[in-house]
């Protein structure tokens, strides 16, 4: 379905030490909008959803709506620490253009 590599995985560790309350795990989804048709959306949630696919990378938990998940399909997401700032980045096949800021595609 899709892969987060370790840099990924270790942002998200992080953020979920972080909380105030202990979240269950990262949701990724997808939605409409952003400047090239879909955005991605990302945030730690209490509790998955019944109908979310759950994916796990070493003791991290994923939750995947199903109408975000063929958008999703084969895509990886990286953190990067650059010069211009931190963050995900997503490399998805799905995407047949995407926005100069990395989080809408089309």
């Amino acid at each position: 379905m899709i892969v987060l590599t370790e840099s990924a995985v270790d942002a998200v560790r992080t953020a979920i030490a972080k909380a105030e309350e202990p979240p269950a795990g990262l949701r990724i989804q997808v939605q409409s909008g952003g400047c090239a048709g879909f955005q991605y959306k990302m945030g730690l949630v209490k509790d998955p959803d019944a109908s979310d696919a759950v994916l796990d990378f070493d003791e991290v938990s994923v939750f995947i709506d199903g109408a975000s998940q063929p958008l999703l399909a084969g895509t990886t997401i990286d953190f990067v620490v650059a010069l211009e700032g931190s963050g995900f980045t997503f490399d998805n096949p799905n995407a047949e253009s995407k926005c100069s800021c990395g989080k809408s595609f089309g």
